[in-house]
């Protein structure tokens, strides 16, 4: 990917090298996805150092090594990129509030942006801060296990044998009680009788006359 006029790779140029059986589209696609060669040809571009500071092939060597540190577990760069970007975002937070400071008389509309600026900017200062200490301090998830089971359950809370020796004490009970809550007797079954007899008068009684 790129060379000089002698037809020999410059120092700009990175060695696309094909894997066995792959095509030039194929691994000109695979280096085109590859995040270490995007990042590094954006870090050229943007790079503080300058363009020609900076080699690409070199500089991507560099990130390659620093992702297989991270997959290692090796999360200090992570964090040093972390407080560097919220040290940055701080100080851009303070400037946009002192450019506010210096139009909110003259020009409410400029003041009302820079505030509106610096906000943002102050928020994602906090996300970033948030980011750096969920990685060195891990949250911790509680789970609770839920007892689901199928069909009805009995949940005896307690002393369980005293609630079943009262229930046995109030079965006889109810097998004494009849359906109008009158209580059955206990003696020999009497003649059935029909519902409203006719009452017949009593004979003559004689009786010891009292002196």
């Amino acid at each position: 990917m790129g060379s000089n006029s002698n037809g020999k790779p410059g120092p700009k140029a990175l060695e696309v090298v094909k894997e066995k059986g792959e095509t030039d589209a194929a691994a000109m696609a695979r280096a085109a996805l590859r995040p270490a060669i995007g990042a590094a040809q954006t870090i050229v571009n943007f790079n503080v150092l300058g363009r020609d500071a900076v080699e690409l092939p070199a500089l991507v060597d560099e990130l390659a090594r620093q992702c297989e540190q991270t997959n290692n577990g090796d999360m200090r760069r992570t964090e040093d990129i972390l407080v560097s970007q919220a040290h940055a975002l701080d100080a851009l937070f303070h400037g946009l509030v002192h450019k506010f400071a210096l139009n909110m008389r003259e020009n409410l509309e400029a003041a009302d942006r820079f505030m509106r600026l610096a906000l943002k900017t102050q928020s994602q200062c906090r996300a970033t801060l948030e980011t750096l200490a969920a990685i060195k301090n891990p949250p911790v998830i509680y789970a609770r296990q839920a007892n689901i089971a199928h069909g009805p359950q009995q949940v005896n809370n307690g002393n369980s044998a005293g609630v079943r020796t009262r229930e046995n004490q109030c079965e006889p009970n109810k097998l004494l009680e009849q359906s109008d809550g009158q209580r059955m007797d206990a003696g020999t079954a009497g003649a059935a009788i029909g519902s409203n007899p006719t009452l017949e008068a009593m004979g003559k009684v004689d009786r010891t006359k009292n002196y």
